[in-house]
């Protein structure tokens, strides 16, 4: 696999030298007097930087990943590797195909070792740009390249996280032909997790489980990550009784009644659960409530006969019922009988994800927990009765610039990031 590995330096390059230097992120100038172009070679001279730089450049907001759907698949078919498309139903609104890309070596199609991230993004696309170092290090000839800036939309989540799983797959194949991994790169992960409940339920991950070890690829700062927090979104309703503004005893509004509960609910994470609020762990510290949306009435002269809010949970502990009694029981002590503000939590009720908890006894790495999701909730490993299937989280990037207007990150961890996740494979197998 070494000289197809090589050989895609020539091909990639191609869509890298297009590169411009930019202003460095947040600031009001250029470090340094070097020229573009030794920026832009640094890119190019690697496989890695080059593939990282044309998945970014390629836009996949959730719901249209069928460019760099293509672009991933036919780069591991250049590999060598076997790639399978995986159909996913299309997202409302969205008419392009879009599909999970599940790879493997010859016909050993349930390796031992799978290593995923996803290949959508969130809104809105941001192009690709290269920055000196903040630090100013660019100046002179003590420029260190592991410094220079990637910013762009996906740069991090997750896109750094799947070429370097790529990379990892490729080198550890290189030296272990025979080694037993798969890779899967799903879709929607940005919205419900649709790419890999999809997976999920398919034939490619059965019962009893074949995969020993799952690593998942997210922003994590290369540490390995011990938990992260679960989830619940629910919609907060108050219905009233419209009238005109001048006369407000007439009707009843609707704002006025949700807005005492959306108080209610936004302080139950500083309330201790023994008295009614939400849960805590020693891990995961405490469960947080976020009051996104707020939407109600028709006019500022009209008493409004309608409220809504849509309100996200990260779960610390217990389950999502567990979080669901807790909500109804604020909303029964504020409101008593009155049937007028109620909590919506979706049809059966039976959404939400619990805390998920992985793997950290690989030696070497920094250990911490992080409250955003994965999909790992998403991914059901069936293991029961058979030897627990293992699981890491891990990958290069911070989740302080993921999903933000500045979100970059530095030749150095997109190259450390191929490291690790080599010595997590070598682990594992």
């Amino acid at each position: 696999m070494k000289a197809s590995h090589f050989s895609a330096v020539a091909t990639l390059a191609r869509v890298v030298l297009g590169s411009k230097l930019q202003y460095p992120i947040g600031g009001s100038g250029l470090h340094g007097t070097r020229d573009s172009s030794e920026f832009e070679n640094i890119i190019a001279s690697s496989p890695l930087l080059a593939f990282h730089k044309a998945i970014v450049e390629i836009s996949s907001i959730s719901g249209d990943e069928k460019n760099v759907g293509e672009f991933v698949l036919d780069f591991l078919s250049s590999q060598n590797f076997t790639v399978e498309k995986q159909i996913v139903a299309p997202e409302t609104g969205h008419s392009k195909d879009r599909f999970n890309i599940y790879a493997y070596v010859g016909d050993n199609r349930y390796p031992d070792v799978l290593l995923t991230s996803h290949i959508d993004t969130v809104p809105p696309f941001i192009p690709y740009s290269l920055h000196p170092p903040s630090s100013g290090a660019a100046e002179g000839p003590t420029f260190n390249r592991t410094e220079l800036m990637i910013a762009g939309r996906g740069t991090v989540d997750a896109k750094a996280s799947v070429a370097a799983i790529i990379f990892a797959a490729i080198e550890t194949l290189h030296d272990k032909p025979d080694a037993s991994v798969g890779l899967l790169f799903d879709v929607g992960e940005e919205k419900l997790g649709t790419g890999m409940k999809h997976f999920s339920d398919s034939d490619l991950n059965p019962t009893p489980s074949t995969f020993h070890t799952v690593i998942f690829g997210e922003p994590t700062e290369l540490s390995l990550v011990a938990g992260h927090k679960g989830s619940l979104g629910l919609k907060v309703i108050a219905k009233g009784k419209a009238a005109h503004s001048g006369y407000p005893w007439l009707g009843q509004s609707a704002i006025s009644s949700i807005l005492p509960l959306l108080s209610r609910l936004d302080n139950l994470e500083n309330i201790l659960p023994e008295n009614g609020g939400l849960l805590r762990s020693d891990k995961l510290g405490k469960s947080t409530l976020n009051i996104g949306e707020v939407h109600g009435g028709v006019a500022g002269n009209v008493v409004p006969a309608y409220a809504e809010a849509l309100v996200s949970v990260r779960l610390a502990a217990g389950t999502p019922d567990d979080t669901r009694e807790i909500l109804q029981r604020a909303v029964e002590d504020l409101t008593g009988s009155e049937g007028n503000v109620y909590l919506d939590f979706g049809e059966g009720k039976a959404g939400g994800a619990p805390p998920q908890h992985f793997d950290v006894d690989v030696p070497g790495f920094d250990v911490t927990t992080v409250n955003y999701g994965t999909d790992a909730a998403s991914l059901h490993i069936h293991d029961q009765g058979t030897k627990r299937v293992r699981r890491y989280l891990y990958g290069p990037g911070s989740i302080h610039v993921a999903h933000g207007d500045n979100e970059a990150i530095t030749v150095g961890e997109l190259e450390e990031a191929v490291d690790g996740y080599k010595r997590l494979i070598s682990a594992a197998l």
